[in-house]
């Protein structure tokens, strides 16, 4: 009788649970379509639709074709962009330790998927202390020299953020086609996370440019400046893929170590 029992089948009965068969302890095969996500993280905008984030005309399916859901939209629609941010804190520190550090290999790293979040802040946080650190300097060697005469300059902050982010914007987007032209094949979101974080060795420079001696504010402008030329420098000549392009790579650096000068010249003179 007890056997009887045992053989009967179990599978209808309710919270039964079937068992596991071999085929179904195989893992899933990954979806191609998160595989080339973070791929098209180096187009502008990133992923036009698709399971990539980015914009999707309304009406349009989920899983459609990337390219028949492209959009002009999609550059006014802020889902187009957050694949940028999307950032863990981790990330960030490595590459601004690697943008001091110009050997580390950085373009490697953002080749996948480059950051805007990284270079947003990097350049917001240069135009405060661009701002701030400056007027304080001039206060610093106006009271060395005993003159009670020291105001703040508010203007220093209008320049402080017209020639940083126009820099940050403007000057990865000239050589970016540039590069295009001469028939090389650059990322122009790559080149705008690549300069953004070349601006980050300025921040620590802004702070050591306050001490009131005119001989180490020059030491460390210089220094600073070589070290984000440097950096570009060796980024540009790594992703330009074998191309005889150096006029164009000496171009770069010459233009941010005269950003350096500038801010040199105009906010610690």
């Amino acid at each position: 009788m007890e056997e009887g029992y045992a053989n009967l089948p179990t599978s209808h009965l309710l919270g039964s649970v079937p068992a596991v068969t071999q085929d179904d302890r195989k893992p899933a095969a990954p979806d191609a379509q998160d595989v080339g996500a973070t791929s098209r993280l180096q187009e502008f905008p990133p992923a036009l639709g698709g399971n990539g984030g980015g914009y999707r005309p309304p009406g349009a399916p989920a899983d459609g074709d990337v390219e028949n859901q492209a959009n002009w939209k999609g550059y006014f629609n802020v889902a187009s962009y957050a694949p940028y941010f999307n950032v863990d804190t981790d990330v960030v520190v490595d590459r601004l330790i690697s943008s001091v550090y110009p050997m580390d290999g950085f373009y490697r790293k953002i080749d996948a998927n480059p950051d805007m979040y990284g270079p947003l802040w990097i350049t917001t946080t240069l135009i405060f202390m661009l701002a701030a650190l400056g007027n304080f300097a001039t206060y610093l060697m106006q009271k060395k020299r005993h003159l009670d005469i020291w105001n703040f300059d508010v203007g220093y902050f209008n320049w402080a953020a017209s020639v940083m982010y126009g820099y940050a914007i403007i000057v990865p987007a000239i050589f970016f086609f540039l590069f295009q032209y001469f028939g090389s094949r650059p990322s122009l979101v790559r080149f705008w996370c690549m300069w953004g974080y070349s601006l980050f060795v300025f921040i620590p420079a802004s702070v050591l440019l306050l001490i009131p001696v005119e001989f180490l504010r020059w030491v460390i402008i210089a220094l600073a400046g070589g070290a984000s030329s440097w950096f570009i420098a060796l980024n540009l000549k790594e992703c330009t893929e074998g191309a005889d392009l150096m006029v164009l790579i000496a171009s770069a650096a010459v233009l941010q170590f005269a950003l350096a000068l500038f801010i040199k010249v105009f906010f610690f003179a």
